[in-house]
């Protein structure tokens, strides 16, 4: 089995590779999406992320408002660094029960492990090749704005606290540029995937 990471930034086209890659057959894990289970009430991290934080983090049906713990962590980078440390064991652990899971039925598939801060948390050791979903930065700060309803001030916060785009490129193994259209976004991922699919043989 292959095993894949998908990174970029904040707003900057990944999911549109991984959706593109999963069309092709990919088996692809969204690193987010544990991130959200992981703080839900049945959640493994809910309980210590709401002790450290404070039931102001909390909606009144009790889970957690993400906006709400994202103004405290995102503004100050030892409270980003204490959520990490307890959100990311348990999303790893999920993550690798996944990937065994597929490798044991799917020997000679892909698996991609999608998420914006993959270098970051040295997540990226743990794959066999990584791409990375690249576009201008005036681009991501726009479709931030319009996709999540933020302010510029709170997307270049949260830009902020990422590794630089072009950092991240010395990493990549596969670049992939999202500034132009779908389709050409489309069509570089089909040539990343033709690529991938001849390593696993």
């Amino acid at each position: 089995m292959l095993h894949i990471g998908l990174t970029g930034g904040l707003a900057t086209g990944k999911s549109l590779v991984g959706k593109e890659l999963e069309a092709l057959g990919c088996y692809v894990i969204h690193l987010d999406d544990l991130g959200h289970k992981v703080l839900q009430p049945d959640g493994e991290a809910y309980a210590a992320v709401v002790a450290e934080f404070g039931p102001e983090i909390l909606n009144p049906d009790n889970t957690i408002n993400r906006r709400a713990l994202g103004e405290r962590v995102f503004a100050d980078p030892g409270r980003l660094k204490k959520l990490n440390e307890l959100t990311h064991p348990p999303i790893r652990e999920r993550a690798k029960t996944l990937r065994e899971a597929y490798a044991a039925e799917h020997p000679d598939g892909i698996v991609v492990s999608e998420a914006a801060i993959l270098i970051e948390t040295g997540s990226h050791k743990e794959c066999d090749r990584l791409v990375l979903a690249h576009c201008r930065s005036e681009q991501q700060i726009e479709r931030a704005m319009e996709r999540d309803g933020l302010t510029s001030e709170e997307v270049m916060n949260r830009i902020s606290r990422q590794m630089p785009l072009e950092d991240k490129k010395k990493y990549a193994n596969y670049v992939i540029d999202t500034s132009g259209t779908k389709e050409s976004t489309k069509q570089q991922t089909r040539a990343v995937f033709e690529v991938l699919q001849k390593l696993t043989h």
